[in-house]
């Protein structure tokens, strides 16, 4: 999976960031969301994203999020060309074994389509409102771990036996397996330096990660690392940043904006953390992290469920870079 162009995708609208909250009623916002969608594969967007979450940030606001899996499995029959991801599934949602069935499928489906996206998950509040256990973070990296080897496994061999720390299963059936040869490209989500990074440097084809220049760099470096550690390729990994993007046609509409920051960061701090300018100014900042060895852009739209950034992203930014 070596020489990764930059991949140019994009999250739709979804409510975890309480993006839906202004339209009425879950059936228009669902329509808005998928009409979304669809405006970006017409855009040329290489990919478009969901998350795996289940309550709203800042905090839950019983205000509509649409589950992940669910998504992208209507997602793949209202779009034909756009590769689906999941930026990133919590592990811990789902036993690996089901989560290989719900991949494979959702491959076939989606006419080999599928990027599939996972991490060790990390919001408490919905660990505990749904039941789930909410293990150390050592342990949540150390399932992750499993679960990808149990998943890439059965993706790929006729039955699976594992035993592992955390999982096991025995001969475990996975079939249809996905078309995607030899298997589905596995994104891996979070920047923890010790554990995550080790667990993207065995086993994903891109990382995900995020932080300004100086941070995302050195994380960079801490994943070079470990490659070193298992012998692997750098270069095999693509290195990927999901911000979240405005763009306006001026600096003075840039400012009018203000911050869209959810957790109130202040202008500056959001801009600063962000793709936020005019179409030159977020090209140049996204030059700068390609100057690092950035391979892809994942952002979400901080207007939504207003289109301009996206649309402005799709014929004003991208092309400068294909």
């Amino acid at each position: 999976m070596s020489d990764h162009k930059i991949v140019f995708g994009v999250f739709m609208p979804q409510g975890w960031k309480m993006e839906l909250s202004a339209i009425d009623g879950a059936s228009a916002k669902w329509e808005r969301a998928m009409e979304i969608a669809m405006l970006a594969e017409e855009l040329g967007y290489d990919s478009i994203w969901v998350y795996d979450h289940v309550h709203n940030v800042p905090r839950p606001s019983h205000e509509a999020v649409f589950e992940c899996w669910t998504t992208v499995a209507a997602l793949s029959q209202r779009t034909s060309r756009i590769r689906l991801g999941q930026m990133v599934g919590c592990n811990s949602y789902r036993n690996p074994a089901l989560l290989a069935k719900i991949t494979s499928t959702v491959d076939v489906i989606s006419g080999g389509r599928l990027d599939w996206g996972i991490g060790a998950g990390w919001y408490e509040n919905e660990y505990r409102g749904y039941g789930y256990e909410f293990p150390t973070p050592k342990d949540r990296i150390g399932m992750l771990r499993e679960s990808v080897e149990i998943v890439t496994s059965m993706w790929t061999q006729p039955e699976t036996t594992y035993r592992g720390k955390y999982y096991e299963v025995t001969r475990a059936n996975c079939d249809p397996k996905p078309l995607q040869s030899p298997r589905p490209p596995i994104w891996i989500g979070g920047g923890g330096e010790q554990l995550t990074l080790r667990v993207v440097a065995r086993l994903a084809d891109y990382s995900n990660f995020g932080g300004q220049l100086e941070q995302w760099a050195h994380k960079r470096d801490i994943l070079h690392g470990h490659c070193a550690t298992f012998g692997r390729d750098p270069s095999e990994i693509g290195m990927t940043w999901s911000p979240e993007i405005m763009i306006r046609g001026s600096e003075a509409e840039v400012l009018a904006e203000g911050s869209r920051s959810l957790w109130g960061d202040s202008a500056e701090s959001w801009r600063a953390n962000n793709l936020v300018g005019t179409p030159e100014q977020v090209a140049e900042k996204m030059q700068s992290y390609i100057d690092l060895g950035c391979r892809g852009f994942i952002p979400w739209c901080a207007d939504y469920p207003d289109t301009e950034t996206l649309e402005r992203f799709a014929t004003e930014v991208i092309p400068q870079f294909r």
